[in-house]
């Protein structure tokens, strides 16, 4: 049997064999070639090492057309040192794209699919993401997690209708103790902040069978100047978030979502307002404090530039859990609980430098009710055409441990990152 490693070489050879054969009458190949260096700010972080990051990354992108037809491949080739040496090869695209006359579209393959209207928030969009990229200064782009899928996009005089359906089920990729640490509410202490190798998170996989596939679907449109969507979902909580006391490990329980939203030109800038119920379907009485409880998302939020090449946008999100007053009555002696709404505030700020060629971002998520923190800063510098060189830092910090962010609060993290694109 081929190693995972030689298969995806060989689905890559498959791929770029398409213009070969005559079928796309237009190619293109572009990438880049990227070197990421991380460290950690916290001496005590429990981790395998304290490096977050010491990475090459190569990725190579074809794009091909053909008359009704596109073919597309993105792969990542990875030489990461960070504990110790090993290589990695990562088809993160590798899709057919097919169009039938101007109403339907059917794309199949490995693919990243995105949609919903916040900035960093994601309420609707129940696709993979991957916060170990995203904690480490990798490219924005890898905050997304490919999945295997079928997409569906049926456009009509009403609207466009888009359902992605995922055979396997696809997590989130979550922090698991060997680059990041975590808080584990179960040590011979109560509690506390773990790393690997001792506390190496492992979760308990949805079985692999039709039932437990994903179906998402999205039906969305214009009014006037106001893009409006409906959405909906049938397939797991993507984070490992619910625990079985009889096996003491952690799970993904079932999870319905139903959802709609708005983005439109408001006040010189653009106002986004996005809102979700979370139907918890393996706690339907949401009694079982072992796994959340049903709950009601809403998020608002406006962008616009204030200055001379200065972009800010402020959002807010609201969670209110569903039969609270049950959780908190089966919730164990001595366990801290959740409190029945959760605020979230988060800014970004953008400036752009020397004709756009240099820019600094922040990034801030703050709870004023679990009053913990994450910051993201970024300076990066657009030296030539191919060359860009970036400087960041990931932050941290709460007032309790077992918090969304406090969680992570030894995890602060420096990097330097250069990319040269071709």
């Amino acid at each position: 049997m081929l190693t995972k490693k030689y298969s995806y070489l060989m689905a890559l050879m498959i791929i770029l064999l398409i213009p070969v054969t005559g079928l796309g009458s237009e190619t293109y190949f572009t990438g880049f070639l990227q070197g990421l260096y991380g460290g950690g700010l916290d001496k005590d972080n429990p981790t395998l090492s304290d490096l977050t990051a010491s990475e090459t990354r190569l990725q190579l992108r074809m794009e091909s057309f053909a008359d009704n037809a596109e073919f597309f491949a993105r792969i990542d080739f990875v030489y990461d040192d960070f504990y110790e040496h090993s290589t990695d090869i990562e088809l993160r695209e590798g899709f057919a794209k097919f169009r039938f006359g101007s109403f339907l579209d059917f794309k199949i393959g490995r693919q990243i699919v995105t949609w919903g209207t916040g900035d960093l928030i994601f309420i609707n969009d129940v696709f993979a993401k991957d916060y170990q990229s995203f904690f480490t200064g990798r490219d924005d782009q890898y905050l997304k997690a490919p999945q295997n899928a079928l997409r569906l996009a049926l456009y009509t005089g009403t609207g466009t209708l888009d359902i992605v359906y995922t055979p396997r089920f696809t997590p989130n990729r979550t922090p698991t103790g060997e680059r990041l640490s975590y808080y584990y509410p179960m040590t011979p202490e109560g509690g506390g902040i773990v790393g690997a190798p001792e506390y190496l998170f492992e979760a308990d996989f949805p079985e692999a069978s039709f039932e437990n596939s994903e179906l998402a679907g999205r039906f969305s449109r214009y009014l006037g100047n106001a893009d409006i969507a409906l959405y909906g979902y049938t397939g797991f909580y993507k984070n490992p978030v619910g625990y079985d006391m009889a096996t003491m490990s952690s799970y993904y329980p079932k999870l319905n979502v139903y959802g709609a939203s708005v983005r439109m030109p408001i006040f010189g800038g653009i106002v986004w307002a996005e809102g979700g119920y979370f139907d918890s379907r393996d706690d339907i009485d949401g009694d079982n404090p072992m796994i959340p409880n049903s709950k009601i998302s809403t998020l608002i939020g406006f962008e616009r530039q204030i200055g001379s090449n200065l972009t800010a946008n402020i959002q807010y999100q609201n969670e209110k859990m569903i039969d609270f007053d049950k959780y908190v009555e089966n919730l164990p002696v001595g366990m801290a609980g959740k409190e029945e709404t959760y605020h979230l505030v988060t800014t970004r700020f953008t400036q752009l430098l020397m004709m756009e060629t240099l820019s600094f971002s922040a990034f801030a998520f703050y709870s004023p009710n679990e009053e913990d923190f994450y910051g993201r800063f970024l300076a990066n510098y657009k030296y030539s055409d191919a060359i860009t060189l970036a400087l960041g830092a990931n932050i941290f910090d709460g007032q309790d441990e077992y918090t969304s962010f406090g969680t992570f609060q030894k995890n602060d993290n420096i990097y330097l990152k250069v990319t040269y694109g071709y």
